[in-house]
């Protein structure tokens, strides 16, 4: 958590590789990743979602999670695809049977036939999750995911995430302003103010910091229940 300009993006764009670090290193599962591309990064297990991601408006949902999955599950070869050969089918039912699973993961069975252009932006943000779990990632970074979507939908938010963690086997990093979600979500949270932490450490203790209680929730000290969104 952090006011505007914190350098929260700032540093996902450290850790998934978009940006070059000064100093310092990134580890991966215990893995020096400080020097590998974004993309060796998403392949070493991290994902991340971003708060302007763009989806096919004219795809249905299946349609746009079947396409994130097939960029990771070893797909057939073009000849194999041209003569319709069995690897090739075997390739498209794993897709089917991995679409299939995230759909229930993520709750959207219902929308399964449903165009991407007919969603709400809660539910359109949802099913940009579900293409960011395509590659089974262990860390997953998620810039802002409460970000212009309904009260409701931002309720709706934090089981989902809690059911990601537990059931996907994923870390959650979340950057978000929303301060009842991060409550709900989050086992620590580092608070960040100009590039710097201010305070880390369990919910309780960090959102009655004085140091972000003056930074980022307001001049008296409050408790978290009581904290601004």
């Amino acid at each position: 958590i952090g006011p505007n300009g914190a350098g929260k993006t700032t540093l996902f764009d450290l850790l998934s590789g978009f940006t070059r670090p000064d100093g310092g290193r990134v580890c991966l599962g215990g893995r020096d990743v400080t020097r590998r591309s974004a993309s060796a990064r998403a392949r070493a297990g991290l994902g991340r979602s971003y708060q302007d991601a763009r989806l096919f408006p004219s795809l249905t949902v299946e349609e746009t999670i079947g396409a994130a999955c097939e960029r990771w599950i070893r797909v057939r070869d073009p000849l194999s695809a041209a003569l319709r050969l069995p690897n090739a089918f075997d390739s498209e039912r794993a897709v089917a049977r991995r679409v299939d699973e995230l759909l229930e993961l993520v709750g959207l069975g219902r929308f399964r036939s449903s165009f991407v252009s007919e969603l709400s932006t809660g539910t359109r943000r949802v099913v940009d999750l579900a293409c960011l779990l395509a590659h089974d990632p262990d860390v997953v970074l998620l810039d802002e995911p409460a970000a212009g979507i309904a009260q409701r939908e931002v309720e709706a938010l934090a089981p989902l995430l809690r059911r990601l963690r537990d059931e996907a086997g994923a870390s959650l990093v979340v950057i978000e302003h929303d301060v009842p979600l991060v409550e709900a979500v989050a086992d620590r949270i580092v608070a960040l103010d100009q590039g710097r932490v201010l305070a880390e450490g369990p919910p309780g203790e960090v959102l009655t910091h004085p140091d972000v209680v003056a930074s980022y929730l307001g001049t008296k000290r409050r408790e978290p229940s009581d904290a601004p969104a």
